[in-house]
């Protein structure tokens, strides 16, 4: 019998155990076919639908219509810091970003490096060690912008975006990784959206992007074949071998996120999680030190620092004995970090809750 554990990695992360069991049950012979879905060609019929229909119910999740092309593509959300600007930075434009944490820094780094223009940073939480997210009153917006770019939450940080930006008729562009599907919004706001799926939507492999069509016919021309979107929206991203399993896993943990009862179930669970572990939290402000202002806080990865290393190490040990892995704070920030993605069950936070006060109560 496998081993009680929660697992709280910050990615790759947790999957729902019914996708895995779904997994290991048509993992030697996918739907009749003899072979396994990792041996199929990704031409053949049984993966054309598996692609069609993840496409389709990434629209119907997020509330989008037909006017969104729904990409699959390798290389992590890191490719799309430079896919993005040389597809969408016209020569001599400018292209703005928010500086919220390390992979806005990092889009932000490869823009400069392959934008045909200036790169405005529009705000830049740097100074304050990024622990909050910026308010609508504080960005500055050019208007000639091509993009305007967000990352909607910072992994390493804690720190997440708590409203959309109004930015006008200037396309908004996101980073999703670390928290797309995590809650209901309004994602028509979004011209837009990419996600490495090994934290919410399936395992490592596999990148989304969802484009808007008045934003991919202005694409640039004359790019490197597999790094014009126009490429992939073209052949419904199989102008190459895609990650054919990875597409399967994330199709599977969009049926499941569906038969929660869509986003706003998702959401309510999700609300639930964070407000358990910030509530431990709360209780001892001297003892678990939040490294985020409270109206940033983000849903997906709660930081914190104890009072001294000494008994964050003690703390990580003790967690793991007890069940609870993956809860070590990012290699450049130290101290603790919670990962709560959506396959995480409610059971999970309510348990490390609980750890959290019995070990503030021992020490």
């Amino acid at each position: 019998m496998a081993k009680q554990v929660y697992n709280f990695n910050p990615g790759p992360a947790v999957l729902p155990k019914d996708v895995l069991r779904q997994v290991q049950s048509e993992l030697l012979d996918y739907k009749g076919t003899g072979i396994s879905i990792l041996e199929s060609s990704h031409r053949a019929a049984e993966y054309e639908e598996v692609n069609s229909s993840t496409m389709k119910l990434f629209r119907e999740l997020m509330g989008l219509g037909d006017n969104y092309k729904v990409l699959f593509m390798g290389g992590g959300a890191s490719l799309q810091f430079d896919m993005l600007p040389m597809n969408l930075h016209p020569k001599g434009g400018t292209a703005a970003y928010v500086e919220t944490g390390s992979w806005a820094e990092k889009a932000i780094k490869e823009a400069k490096k392959v934008g045909n223009g200036t790169v405005h940073v529009a705000a830049s939480m740097k100074e304050e060690k990024f622990g909050r997210i910026p308010k609508q009153n504080e960005l500055k917006i050019p208007s000639e912008a091509a993009y305007f770019h967000i990352t909607t939450n910072n992994t390493i940080y804690g720190c997440q975006w708590q409203y959309v930006p109004e930015v006008g008729n200037i396309p908004l562009v996101s980073d999703m990784s670390s928290d797309i599907l995590s809650r209901d919004m309004d994602f028509k706001k979004f011209a837009l959206i990419y996600a490495g799926a090994q934290k919410n939507l399936g395992p490592s492999g596999a990148t989304v992007v969802i484009i808007r069509d008045d934003l991919l016919a202005k694409c640039a021309e004359g790019l490197p074949t597999m790094l014009s979107y126009k490429t992939h929206a073209g052949k419904d991203s199989l102008y190459n071998t895609p990650p054919v399993f990875a597409v399967y896993v994330v199709r599977l943990v969009l049926e499941w996120i569906k038969n929660q009862g869509g986003l706003k179930a998702v959401e309510k669970v999700n609300f639930a999680k964070k407000e358990r572990i910030y509530q431990a939290m709360d209780l001892h402000p001297d003892f678990y030190r939040g490294t985020v202002k409270p109206d940033s806080r983000s849903w997906m990865n709660l930081t914190l620092r104890l009072p001294s290393e000494d008994l964050e190490k003690k703390f990580l040990s003790e967690a793991k004995a007890a069940g609870f892995i993956g809860l070590k704070g990012h290699r450049d920030v130290g101290g603790i970090r919670v990962s709560l993605y959506n396959a995480l069950p409610l059971e999970g936070a309510e348990k490390l809750a609980a750890f959290m006060l019995a070990f503030k109560k021992a020490n």
